[in-house]
């Protein structure tokens, strides 16, 4: 494989873990808080991007999840890097923007942001919920090929201005090296022998096997027992947004955090293309756009083999 071939496969793959994020928000909202009887009840199998849900959301219509990290991607940009500041204000900016959904815990910490100047909450038992995760995938674009620490560093950088809290600190950590392993084509058994074993090791309570985790809340545990159980027991990205979102609980960010991974995974062309279509273009333009700016700040982009190599061994 070329340098070019190298970038080529990057570029597809970071490209699809962008769009994958943003195609799993848009199908999850639509049933975010319904249980899984009641989405049987009401559609069957959820499988099309149909807007409604809580939200009473357009068709393609994204949430916070996305937008968060869109908001996260322009300040890495901007910066250059991972920066807890310029995070906080471009969180801060985003919040003014009126989104359509915020979490509670993600406005307190830019409430408290605005109040200190302090791009960090402290640490509280509170904030173990997934939005930090949902996003956290400019991390692991720019990151690409970068040392732990470094990674680790990034992750908290972006995370602690809403969410400081180990578990979920070692959640976005987890989910940025599966996303990075998907990049270099890691194979399930590399998926959850490397990343996920090393967060079982630190934290067991993330064990999946065993009960079906259905309507999955907004604790960081729960968002990624069932994630882990889509992504593994399928084997290609469609049915794994379809039986991701179909627990329902908080399945916009479950089918965001699902999507990045297996987007991360198959590439760009696994994303069914009725859901491409149909998702928000506006949001689709700049998912692919900071996808590839993004993903060309890495040293995995700057030289393709040792990023792809040092994920793979």
């Amino acid at each position: 494989m070329g340098s070019e071939t190298a970038q080529g496969w990057l570029a597809n793959r970071a490209t699809g873990a962008y769009l994958g994020l943003a195609v799993g928000d848009a199908l999850g909202a639509t049933v975010e808080f319904m249980l899984p009887r009641e989405i049987r009840a009401q559609y069957g199998v959820h499988d099309r991007l149909r807007g409604g849900g809580w939200l009473r959301l357009k068709p393609g219509q994204v949430t916070d999840d996305t937008t968060m990290a869109l908001a996260l991607g322009d300040a890495v940009l901007a910066a250059g890097k991972v920066d807890a500041l310029t995070a906080a204000q471009s969180f801060d900016a985003w919040l003014r923007s009126k989104p359509v959904d915020v979490g509670n815990t993600v406005r307190r910490g830019i409430i408290h942001f605005r109040a200190t100047g302090k791009p960090w909450t402290r640490e509280e038992s509170s904030a173990a919920g997934n939005g930090a995760c949902m996003r956290t995938l400019p991390v692991a674009l720019a990151t690409l090929g970068r040392d732990e620490l470094t990674v680790r560093q990034a992750c908290q950088a972006q995370a602690w201005v809403t969410h400081r809290n180990p578990l979920s600190d070692a959640a976005t950590e987890c989910v940025v090296h599966l996303v990075q392993a998907a990049l270099a084509g890691a194979s399930t058994p590399e998926l959850i022998l490397g990343p996920v074993q090393n967060l079982l090791k630190g934290h067991p309570e993330f064990r999946f096997r065993g009960r079906r985790r259905e309507n999955p809340d907004g604790f960081v545990v729960e968002t990624l027992q069932a994630v882990f159980q889509a992504l593994f027991d399928t084997d290609n990205f469609r049915d794994c947004l379809i039986e991701v979102v179909n627990r329902g609980g908080d399945a916009d960010t479950t089918g965001a955090i699902a999507g990045m991974i297996a987007g991360a995974r198959y590439g760009v062309d696994a994303i069914p293309l009725s859901w491409r279509r149909a998702l928000d273009q506006r949001i689709s333009q700049r998912c692919q756009a900071q996808a590839v700016k993004l993903i060309q700040m890495s040293p995995g982009w700057i030289s393709p083999w040792r990023g792809i190599h040092q994920l793979r061994s």
